[in-house]
């Protein structure tokens, strides 16, 4: 494929629907993680408690526990009205509105349990969501444009996190105070954030439901609840033991049994991905704050230009992965992204320079876009589109969970260990990836069935 039809795959209708729903996935995210950090340490939590705090996004990790019923529970009146996609995709949206609305009122000063809860709901529904998102991008296109599908998602989720990050901390500092904590600044950034999710709430209502031939695994659970009836089972319970069946084994059993034992090697795969980027992610903004960059500083340098350099990094790597292949992409996105993590050890012993933080978040993010967009594209490879969301769930929640586990005790390690030896170690967590990356490539084909 030639390099001008390759860039042309981003003008499809179905990239740029991704667009805005990338947006919609992406903007929940700092608000319960990287920004929130900087609102709980700027309120005087201490850097552990912080870290402790991160494991509300653990939410992100076991989504795969409830991702059978987003799958193919129908809701009463909303999935009769819009379809099995949108109907989640709308009621999640909903909640997490309201829940943003909730931290916006809840003190970490003084409500700091309450806040909890709030932003644990807007992980669950944020989660919720991506379920949905994931699916909808899985079966509404083939495996072609999974690439650029990935690629316009990650432009659009970092779309949102300039908003959630820069946007949030410009609004907190405009209606706050730019150095010192002020509750009105943050309250008046979360409610502006619960109403930006009015993009995702819009672009739900004029998608179309994608069209899943679901026959089969219809005819199986009719089959099996015929099956049970016929052997004395109450009816009710039949059908809801068919439906467990059909709903939550099948989609396991089914990646299981096209990969065989090498299904456990493209686990361990999935969870170790991420976890160089995600475990320094946490203590990120708080090395910020400690070094003494302000939110100006801060919301222009590691929210704008790291965004944009993230974006253009997601875009080289959806054309990347059509041109070279999705596994040689994803070695180089492992590579760089870990690389990368030394260049924040060395300025924590050079000191804060708006300059060489420019240059350090600009080479950070490219890689972080590069790795992302290769990696979407390789989970969408795995996934059967008769199980999309399960299976996706499956594999994004594996994806999550060991990171966001060790990255809840990134605080006491920069504690003990000061932040150049944090993020020494977290560049050497993403060596074993490599040597992940190389086995799959030998010894995995990929499977995906229709």
């Amino acid at each position: 494929m030639k390099w001008q039809q390759s860039l042309a795959l981003y003008t499809e209708r179905r990239v740029l629907v991704m667009l805005a729903l990338g947006f919609s996935s992406g903007l929940p995210l700092l608000l319960v993680f990287g920004t929130l950090s900087f609102w709980l340490r700027e309120a005087g939590v201490s850097r552990t408690s912080i870290g402790f705090f991160s494991w509300v996004a653990l939410a992100y990790g076991v989504k795969w526990l409830w991702s059978p019923l987003v799958d193919r529970l129908p809701l009463p009146l909303l999935s009769r009205w819009l379809g099995r996609r949108r109907s989640w995709m709308l009621l999640s949206q909903g909640i997490i509105m309201a829940a943003l609305a909730g931290m916006a009122f809840s003190d970490p000063v003084t409500d700091l349990s309450r806040l909890a809860l709030f932003a644990l709901a807007v992980a669950f529904a944020s989660a919720t969501q991506d379920i949905v998102i994931d699916a909808y991008r899985i079966e509404s296109a083939p495996e072609r444009l999974q690439g650029a599908l990935a690629a316009a998602y990650m432009t659009g989720y970092r779309l949102a996190m300039i908003l959630a990050g820069a946007g949030a901390l410009a609004i907190a500092a405009w209606a706050g105070s730019d150095t010192g904590y002020n509750m009105t600044g943050w309250q008046t950034a979360y409610l502006a954030m619960a109403g930006c999710m009015l993009v995702g709430v819009i672009t739900c209502l004029l998608l179309h439901e994608p069209q899943v031939d679901l026959g089969k695994q219809q005819r199986s659970q009719r089959e099996h609840r015929e099956h049970l009836v016929s052997r004395g089972w109450p009816g009710w319970l039949a059908g809801l033991a068919a439906f467990g069946k059909s709903a939550v084994v099948a989609p396991f059993a089914d990646f299981f049994q096209r990969f065989g034992w090498q299904a456990l090697l493209i686990l361990g795969l999935i969870a170790s991905y991420r976890i160089a980027d995600v475990v320094m992610g946490v203590m990120a903004n708080p090395f910020y704050v400690d070094m003494g960059f302000s939110k100006t500083e801060i919301a222009t340098v590691t929210k704008v230009y790291g965004v944009i350099m993230t974006l253009a990094g997601a875009a080289l790597g959806g054309v990347l992965v059509v041109r070279f292949g999705t596994l040689r992409i994803l070695m180089l996105g492992a590579l760089l992204t870990a690389g990368t993590n030394l260049l924040f050890a060395l300025m924590s012993q050079l000191g804060p320079d708006v300059r060489l933080l420019t240059v350090i978040i600009s080479l950070d993010n490219l890689s972080a876009g590069i790795a992302t967009a290769a990696f979407v594209t390789y989970l969408s490879s795995l996934t059967n589109v008769a199980f999309s969301a399960t299976q996706y769930a499956l594999f994004s929640s594996v994806m999550l969970l060991l990171p966001k586990f060790v990255a809840g005790f990134s605080g006491m390690a920069v504690d003990a260990i000061g932040y150049a030896g944090f993020f020494t170690g977290t560049a050497l967590l993403g060596l074993p990836v490599l040597v992940l990356i190389a086995m799959v490539a030998r010894r995995v084909p990929v499977r995906r069935e229709a």
